[in-house]
């Protein structure tokens, strides 16, 4: 599935099953929330922490997808193709950083 292919499956999924739209100022805070739970899990999985027992079930790529889906919904809401903005976010990273990285001591 394409990122536009997303978008499109996103949309047509909300209104028909969702209802509608939250309003994009509680979907950006569903999705600080989403951000959270992730944030949660690689902590346990990858960091120190230890899981609790509520965490056990948790899944990563579904936490992963939950804030995909929401970051779709605000961009629905808001006009943006994600394609054509992550297209211009990759190159604008390629030019400012084509060197950067490779130079990098810390990366070697």
């Amino acid at each position: 599935m394409t990122i536009e292919e997303a978008q499109l499956e996103v949309d047509n999924w909300i209104k028909t099953i969702g209802v509608r739209y939250f309003s994009e100022l509680t979907n950006m805070t569903i999705l600080t929330e989403e951000v959270g739970e992730l944030a949660r899990i690689m902590a346990r999985t990858y960091g120190d922490q230890s899981f609790k027992k509520s965490d056990l079930n948790k899944n990563l790529g579904d936490e992963m997808a939950d804030v995909l889906w929401v970051l779709i919904c605000l961009a629905n809401q808001t006009g943006i193709n994600l394609t054509e903005a992550f297209q211009k976010n990759l190159e604008k990273k390629t030019n400012r950083d084509k060197d950067r990285h490779k130079n990098n001591e810390k990366l070697k």
